[in-house]
């Protein structure tokens, strides 16, 4: 899924108003960690056309930025297998993965499209990070299916997963039950597999959240 828009790649502005015509991909970032362990993270990159440069903005708290500030480099992935942007967005998730040839890390084995990156840029002054960097390499295992509907709804149930600390229960259940409908007209096994996933999840979250509550008034 894409957000169109515009960015000024020297402000670290967002998505908005701008000179140049680039956008946000949703893909996954993987990273190495500091045992040699593979991170797999969900993540929107602010790309331009020829996928040359990239612009990433985790929080300062995850393993990804911390990641990436200490290897310099990774690799960002395209890819329609919404089964396992569910489960990285809320966990740990495991795939098949290969060397990459150019920088330290991995490359999804399934992906559609891969592009190695070397961090070039780093700005830590926001409540988010902003990470600038180059592609080294890219390359392609498959085609992308297409675009589905039920693809996109699980994308967008795995974001709004990630945001049950400072979004309403209420708010969350009802973007659900929108997307629910998408999911069930236009999807097929793993597209339903992966919004069952995020949806007991996010009810485990809302039932953790109110016991915390009880116990506080308590």
């Amino acid at each position: 899924m894409v957000r169109i828009g515009c960015v000024d790649w020297s402000s670290g502005s967002g998505v908005g108003e701008g000179s140049e015509n680039l956008l946000i991909l949703e893909g996954i970032v993987t990273t190495v960690g500091s045992a040699g362990d593979v991170r797999i993270s969900p993540m929107g990159s602010v790309v331009d056309a020829g996928m040359e440069r990239l612009v990433l903005r985790p929080y300062p708290t995850s393993s990804t930025y911390e990641n990436l500030k200490r290897s310099g480099a990774g690799v960002f992935h395209v890819t329609d297998d919404v089964l396992l942007m569910a489960r990285a967005a809320v966990g740990r998730a495991a795939a098949a993965v290969e060397r990459a040839e150019r920088v330290d890390g991995y490359v999804l084995a399934d992906c559609c499209r891969f592009y190695e990156f070397e961090v070039r840029e780093l700005d830590e002054t926001g409540e988010r990070m902003r990470i600038e960097a180059h592609v080294v390499r890219s390359g392609r295992k498959r085609d992308f299916l297409g675009f589905n509907r039920a693809k996109f709804a699980v994308v967008e149930a795995a974001i709004l997963a990630t945001r049950t600390e400072f979004l309403a229960a209420e708010m969350i259940f009802e973007e659900f039950e929108r997307l629910a409908v998408l999911v069930s007209k236009t999807g097929g096994a793993p597209e339903r597999e992966a919004f069952a996933f995020l949806e007991r999840y996010v009810r485990r979250e809302a039932q953790r959240t109110a016991a915390l509550g009880e116990e506080v008034v308590r």
